[in-house]
Formats: structure tokens, C-alpha cells, sequence
């Protein structure tokens, strides 16, 4: 087994509760860790000499990028960037050092998160020194995460934290988070500020719904003009590869994986616009509408272009999975186009046209396995028969019955995600969070077997009423009920209990910068002490 050691070395000043009182928010964790024990007794950390290193022997040294950059990120979270915090003197303690061994190849440290990688870590603090241990680098930044949520900041600004035991790992695999950059386009700053968001929760895969009908928004080196025709403006709502490799890499440096989602053949009207004769024309009677529809499966052209496409894609996004989409297919389109009906005839399918959906997405299939270990689709394409590979995921978004459809694609040996009951951008008055927390994954007929064919889940946050400006807002704190769900333990699904913590997380959130929109009626000293809107 990989083995992450990170050993904290420091001298402690003994804090006894009453002595200093409390602030902000007294070490909550969120997401829940699966085991935890912690003791009354607490301690304070010195606000001289702090420093987090690699300790001596790391077989990864200062190589590893990732384990770098999360030592210098947590440190910035831990320490108050206004460092008004009590300095201990030095004849009560002198230093606070975080050494770190890395006991994994260093090669290791460039490779990029992958579906059912361990994120499982040790964390134990105590008076004389705290650990940290994890099989890999992944875990080593989910502890990172819970060891700087532990230390919270005293009445007197010093820095607290409880002597503290904890064991911990997922419940899923698969914790995600679809953001749509077609109908509103995001700039990177919002998407940098959303993966950071989701680092403090624990989350590890961006879904990225990065095209779709309203605009093109990636540049494609091959097809150029798929951007420069259908993006909304193609100097500036556009995501260069170079933008898309910057993602991928502050993604992997917060053990979150990136994977893309070109939907077809419907929800592509925006491809129309740059690669002429990719959809199929729609008819009224024998007179073209000048309207199209869904891609045309009837032509050779259509696979050519679909194979050096993908195999683009496939090498600019690094994650061995892509999202192939495959939902709401209109079929008014191709009933109506003589090319498809001759074709239809021809290859004698009559007129069921779930059958031609079924051969268009099986030949995209096997374009997109030449070079992805996996895929995943929406639930229609397993609903419409479509011969998938043995490792295909089906997100299941349908409402209601989402438990019905869970317990077929996992009858039939599939691995399934579940989206249908988190859709965010829908909302309500009230707190919704609690609707999305109560939800659990495996909660469907089925045996024991089929539960653990669900990998996970993802909270969406479709575009039509969301962009730069209120999507962060939208999705924080309400994602991070999805967070918890995905991570902890089944038992904890208690709301009242969680709501405390959850509004003691979304202040942490403000101090780190993420606009999270309050649960319910209240304040967090951060909104005016730390200074997070100027970041």
C-alpha cells in the first residue's frame, strides 16, 4: 500500500475551555469524517515560526506539486491573512512545524485523480505532535482539509484546537458537481472560485457541461470555427485549450477530477453554426423548414467528424471518463427528413427511431473507447437499449421514480450516479438544503450488490438563470448538503443537528472567499472581520 505520512511537531500552550471563549466557528467539520473522537482538552498554537515542510526521508520531496501547493494554500487558511491573532510568547512556546514524509513514488505525485482512487486518511492531534496518514496524495488533501477546519480562532484571536482523533473515507467515490457553461458562460475566475468551494467540501469531480444549444464555448484546434461561429463572442466567452489545461491543473492540485460532457446527438443546435451539414434539416412536407435538428446518424461524414473531434477531446482532457450525454432526443426532425427515412428503410429499422438513436450512440461508443477507459450517459440512452461497455456509468436524472431507475441500471450490472433530486438551479423558498441532504443514494429496491453499484452522485446547476454573477451564491451552502450526503456515514442525516454546522461551514466559506448565501436568519462575524468580498 502507497502510504502519505505528514507529522506535525509543535509546542503547544494548554487551553482550558472557558478560559478565552469562542469565535467563529470552534473547529466544525463539514463534511462529517466517519469515525471521530474529540476530547475537551484543547490547545493553542503559536503564531511564531508556523511553518508546514516536508520533513526528512520524503521519498517525494520537494517534487511533489501537489503536496507543495496544498501546504502553502492551508497555511494561508489556517493563519488569518489580517494576523491579529494572540502571538503566545515565546517562553510558553516558539514554534509550530509541520513536517511532512512522504512515503510514495515521486512520479506519483504527477498523476491525476482517478474513479475509485482511496481518499482515506488517519488524523490524530495531540499534545506532544499530530499525524496525518493517508494511502495517497489524495487522501493526504482530504486531511489537509479537516485539519485546517479543526483550528479555530479564540475571542482573544489566538488559534484553538482540540486534541482529536479521526478515521476517515468516503461513503461514494464519485462526489461531483455539474456546472453549464453554454447558457451563461463562466469566466475562469468563477470556475477557480467554485473549485476551491468545492475542495473545502470535499467533492472531487467537476462535471463539465462545456457546450450545449444556446453557445460553443471550446476551442477546438481542428474545427476552429465550431468556437468562432458558435460561441457567443469568440474573443472573449471562449475556452482556449490553454484554459482548459489551467482548469484541469488547479483541479488536480485539489484531487478534483475534470470530466467534459459534448452532448449529442440532441442539444447541439450551437455546432450547426460551424460545422454545416452535421444536423439533420427538418421538413414540412417536401419544402425544407430552414430549421435543424439532432445530429444526422445517416451520414459517413457525421463519423469522420465525430472521430477527430473525440479523439481531440480525449487528449485535451486528461480523466479516463468522458459524459457523453445522450438525453432528450427529438425525433420530430428525422421523421420528417427524407435523407433519414430512405436510411431508416434502407437499414430496416421501419419507423422505430429509438432504434437509430441506439445506432448513432453505439457508434459514438466505439469512437470515444479507441481512447477513454470509460463514459458516462444520461439515463435515456440505457432506457433506449443501447449496448454499453461492461464500465459504463448511467446518471440517473429523472424526477420522481429516480429509485425505480436506480434499481434497473443496477439490475442490469451498471455502475449508476444519481443527479435527479439535486438539481440546484431549481429553487424554492425556503431551506432546501434539507430536501437535498435527506436523500440517500442506495435508498431503492435492490440487493446489496446492486447498492454498490452506485459509485456516488452530483449536484447540477443548470445555466438558464445563472452566471457570473449569483451562481456561487446559488450553489453554496446548498451544494454542500449534497457534500455531506456523498461523504459521511448514512446515519448522519439528521437536520437539525446539521444545521449548526452547516451555518458554521458557510461562514468558514465567507472567510475563505466563496459569497455562500446564508441558510436562514443570523450573521457571521467574517462577513465584516475578514475581508472575503475584497478577495
Amino acid at each position: 500500500m502507497q502510504m502519505v505520512r505528514l507529522t506535525v511537531l509543535w509546542c503547544f500552550v494548554l487551553w482550558m475551555p472557558g478560559t478565552l471563549g469562542w469565535s467563529g466557528m470552534r473547529g466544525v467539520l463539514w463534511p462529517q469524517p466517519q469515525h471521530l473522537h474529540r476530547s475537551a482538552e484543547a490547545y493553542t498554537l503559536p503564531s511564531t515560526g508556523f511553518l508546514i515542510e516536508h520533513g526528512p526521508g520524503s521519498a517525494a520531496g520537494a517534487g511533489c506539486t501537489v503536496l507543495q501547493n496544498a501546504f502553502r494554500r492551508y497555511y494561508r487558511l489556517i493563519v488569518p491573512r489580517r494576523a491579529a491573532f494572540r502571538v503566545v510568547p515565546s517562553n510558553e512556546a516558539t514554534l509550530l512545524r509541520l513536517l511532512v514524509s512522504v512515503k510514495v513514488a515521486k512520479p506519483y505525485c504527477l498523476e491525476y485523480p482517478n474513479l475509485g482512487d482511496s481518499e482515506a486518511y488517519q488524523l490524530v492531534v495531540q499534545q506532544e505532535n499530530a499525524t496525518l496518514t493517508a494511502d495517497n496524495i489524495w487522501g493526504a488533501l482530504r486531511g489537509l482539509e479537516t485539519f485546517s477546519q479543526l483550528v479555530f480562532e479564540a475571542i482573544d484571536g489566538s488559534l484553538v484546537i482540540n486534541k482529536t482523533i479521526i478515521n476517515d473515507f468516503p461513503r461514494f467515490s464519485h462526489r461531483g458537481l455539474l456546472i453549464d457553461t453554454s447558457r451563461h458562460f463562466l469566466p475562469l475566475y468563477i470556475l477557480y472560485q467554485n473549485l476551491d468551494a468545492m475542495s473545502y467540501n470535499k467533492f472531487n469531480v467537476l462535471h463539465w457541461h462545456i457546450v450545449d444549444d444556446p453557445s460553443f464555448p471550446y476551442q477546438s484546434v481542428m474545427f476552429p470555427e465550431l468556437s468562432n461561429k458558435g460561441a457567443y463572442n469568440p474573443a472573449t466567452h471562449v475556452y482556449t485549450q490553454m484554459d482548459v489545461a489551467f482548469i484541469i491543473e488547479y483541479a488536480r492540485l485539489r484531487g478534483i477530477r475534470v470530466v467534459p460532457e459534448f452532448d449529442t446527438p440532441g442539444h447541439v443546435q450551437s455546432w450547426n453554426k460551424g460545422q454545416p451539414g452535421l444536423l439533420t434539416k427538418c421538413f414540412a412536407g417536401t419544402k425544407s423548414t430552414g430549421s435543424y435538428g439532432p445530429v444526422n446518424p445517416a451520414l459517413n461524414s457525421t463519423y469522420n467528424f465525430m472521430n477527430t473531434f473525440f479523439t481531440e477531446v480525449s487528449n485535451v482532457f486528461h480523466d479516463h471518463y468522458i459524459h457523453l450525454g445522450g438525453d432528450e432526443v427529438d425525433f420530430t426532425c428525422w421523421r420528417s427528413n427524407p435523407v433519414i427515412k430512405a436510411f431508416m428503410k434502407k437499414i430496416g429499422f421501419g419507423t422505430n427511431y429509438r432504434k437509430l438513436e441506439s445506432f448513432y450512440i453505439e457508434r459514438i461508443l466505439q469512437i470515444v473507447g479507441a481512447n477513454k477507459k470509460g463514459y458516462l450517459v444520461w439515463q435515456e440512452v440505457f432506457d433506449n437499449d443501447v449496448k454499453l461497455k461492461a464500465d459504463t456509468v448511467v446518471e440517473v436524472w429523472k424526477n420522481p421514480h429516480f429509485d425505480v431507475e436506480l434499481s434497473r441500471v443496477t439490475a442490469a450490472g451498471f455502475q449508476a450516479l444519481l443527479a435527479a433530486p439535486w438539481y440546484l438551479n431549481a429553487i424554492s423558498y425556503g431551506q432546501d438544503w434539507r430536501r437535498f441532504y435527506l436523500v440517500d443514494p442506495q435508498n431503492f429496491k435492490g440487493s446489496e450488490a446492486q447498492k454498490k453499484l452506485v459509485v456516488g452522485g452530483e449536484a447540477c446547476i443548470w445555466g438558464e438563470y445563472v452566471d457570473a454573477t449569483n451562481i456561487l451564491h446559488r450553489l453554496w451552502p446548498r451544494a454542500s448538503a449534497v457534500a455531506e450526503r456523498l461523504w459521511s456515514d448514512r446515519s448522519v442525516n439528521n437536520t437539525e443537528e446539521a444545521y449548526p454546522r452547516l451555518a458554521s461551514h458557510r461562514c468558514r466559506m465567507l472567510m475563505r472567499g466563496i459569497p455562500a448565501q446564508p441558510l436562514f436568519v443570523g450573521f457571521c462575524e467574517q462577513e465584516y472581520t475578514s475581508g472575503w468580498a475584497k478577495r
